[in-house]
């Protein structure tokens, strides 16, 4: 059955993007279709491989796959330039972040490629939770949150489907309100039976519970009627969630641009877990933006959604005992690191004062101080090897991410914040755009020619002027140095020598910022004028020449 879906749209409805579109397809899949298994797929991807979704269910269908919410696939992409030069790829993350979280709770959910257990969409909790108490989480509790109910026939077994609130020995008719899912009887109907067809098949459950006969799924569906189409219409029209949970505990969840990460938290939350399926042959394939100005805005959003999670009841410190310790520590790390980027910026300044004031970052070098910094960075080298040799990927493909992680912190990330705060203090409310894509070229054109186009963004001004001030005192230490009666070169080395770290990790920005033939926009020199002239009176005025002290910034008529 192949049908495609529009929901309706009208002026003054609250529409929940993405999100929204999701859970109206949930709604009238029920009625159509009600698989108990949803794949979730981004209009900008395909599935480049057909038998990994036979993969992904061997994961939800074997023994403890019913405690299974969803199977994540990592994101692969198209049409991006050799060299990577914005990270576009994000291997780091897709094969080694997320491989470390499936030895946790499982991965996060990114937002596509993903297969969902319908019920767990629909807010109900596992059939089986471990609830984690005492320090780190040591002390365990396993928790059997579905009981079976006999009925009078032998053969018919109804099985309890718990929230995760109090209400563990609710039946699922008590759950099945107007209130949580709407005034459809058709998608209440639906929900016991899509929680059956995904149920384990028997030989594969321990003795005392009940399990699914092999075969049951094997029945030929009966054609739509006018009255069912006629029904599945009615559940994506715009007023159907006034009043329900949809959108607050049933289906995607609404309030934030990330509303993926916000979703997989949830059921995290209630104590499901989730599996990170990597195959041979890619699964899915997508695009991703190669212009610096889009990828920069794609960044900005997810730190948007991030700094919205952290100011939220989705915040990983007030999540329940069903997460596992560690599994908070890394959802608190998604809502934390845009914050990172304010110790970023004064790491990146650092170098630039220690050169315009002639004073290393530190008074004198000591042996303890040194033994510190080799103990620090060998750590640091050896993390990264870690970390290289045991997800595969090259050592080219780590040295992007770090500097796109620098690019991100100092532009993305600082704007991400103060929307972030705009929204919680002044109740400004944030808005975004859709992640512009590099279209397929046609006979003759350039399959790169996005990369090359400059669009400017206020996001560009943090690294420009990191960079002019880097610059400049690197050229003012050198000049002091060289016209000192008594130059300190081992001062000047270390200056120079993080500045230029820092320059480092700022080029594939300043190359995007060249275009393709290395020409500077006009803008680009405009603001780089200013700030330079903005400095360089600011530290005259902070440092004046020594022997003017007296009548310096004392302006005289002729």
């Amino acid at each position: 059955m192949l049908v495609y879906v529009s929901r309706e749209k009208r002026p003054g409805y609250d529409h929940n993007k993405k999100a929204g579109a999701m859970n109206a397809l949930v709604r009238t899949s029920a009625i159509m279709s009600n698989g108990p298994f949803i794949l979730n797929l981004d209009c900008d991807h395909y599935i480049y491989n057909s038998l990994a979704l036979r993969e992904g269910m061997c994961f939800m269908l074997d023994r403890g796959g019913d405690r299974i919410c969803y199977v994540q696939f990592p994101q692969r992409f198209e049409g991006i330039d050799p060299s990577d030069r914005y990270a576009n790829h994000n291997t780091v993350f897709f094969d080694v972040s997320m491989r470390a979280l499936d030895g946790l709770q499982g991965p996060m959910y990114v937002g596509t490629g993903c297969i969902f257990r319908r019920t767990a969409l629909y807010g109900f909790s596992p059939p089986i939770a471990t609830e984690h108490h005492g320090w780190f989480g040591r002390k365990k509790i396993k928790l059997f949150l579905r009981k079976p109910k006999v009925s009078k026939k032998e053969d018919e077994v109804s099985v309890p489907i718990n929230g995760d609130h109090n209400d563990d020995d609710a039946d699922i008719e008590s759950l099945l309100l107007p209130k949580r899912f709407g005034n459809s009887t058709s998608l209440a109907a639906s929900i016991p039976v899509a929680e059956y067809q995904g149920r384990l098949l028997q030989d594969l459950q321990g003795k005392g519970t009940h399990g699914r006969p092999a075969g049951s799924l094997a029945v030929p569906r009966e054609p739509l009627d006018a009255a069912t189409v006629a029904e599945a219409i009615s559940v994506i029209s715009c007023f159907y969630e006034d009043k329900t949970e949809w959108g607050k505990r049933v289906g995607w969840i609404y309030g934030s641009v990330t509303e993926d990460v916000v979703t997989g938290y949830r059921m995290h939350n209630r104590g499901w877990r989730s599996v990170y399926c990597v195959t041979k042959k890619d699964a899915f394939r997508g695009t991703a933006p190669i212009n610096l100005t889009d990828r920069l805005h794609q960044v900005l959003r997810w730190a948007t959604g991030s700094v919205e999670i952290f100011f939220s009841r989705n915040n990983a410190l007030l999540a329940s005992p069903r997460m596992k310790f560690l599994q908070r520590v890394a959802y608190f790390n998604v809502g934390m690191y845009p914050f990172t980027s304010m110790f970023l910026i004064v790491y990146c300044f650092l170098p630039a004062v220690s050169l315009f004031s002639g004073q290393f970052i530190v008074q004198s070098l000591s042996a303890t101080f040194l033994v510190f910094l080799l103990g620090i960075t060998i750590t640091l080298c050896l993390l990264a090897l870690l970390e290289i040799k045991w997800s595969g990927i090259t050592l080219h493909d780590w040295w992007r991410n770090e500097q796109f992680w620098l690019i991100g912190g100092t532009s993305a990330h600082p704007a991400a914040v103060l929307q972030g705060l705009l929204k919680v203090i002044a109740g400004v409310d944030i808005s975004f755009t859709l992640t512009s894509k590099s279209a397929t070229p046609e006979d003759g054109d350039d399959e790169f020619a996005d990369l090359y186009v400059v669009k400017w963004s206020f996001l560009m001004v943090p690294p420009i002027t990191i960079m002019m001030v880097n610059t400049i005192a690197i050229a003012v230490g050198v000049a002091r140095t060289l016209y000192s009666p008594f130059p300190q070169w081992s001062r000047l080395v270390g200056g120079v020598f993080f500045s230029f770290w820092v320059l480092c990790h700022l080029y594939p920005f300043a190359k995007g910022l060249m275009g393709r033939r290395g020409k500077v926009p006009t803008i680009i020199y405009v603001w780089s004028g200013l700030l330079s002239i903005i400095i360089s009176l600011l530290w005259v005025y902070i440092n004046p020449p020594s022997g003017r002290q007296q009548d310096y910034m004392n302006f005289r008529f002729p």
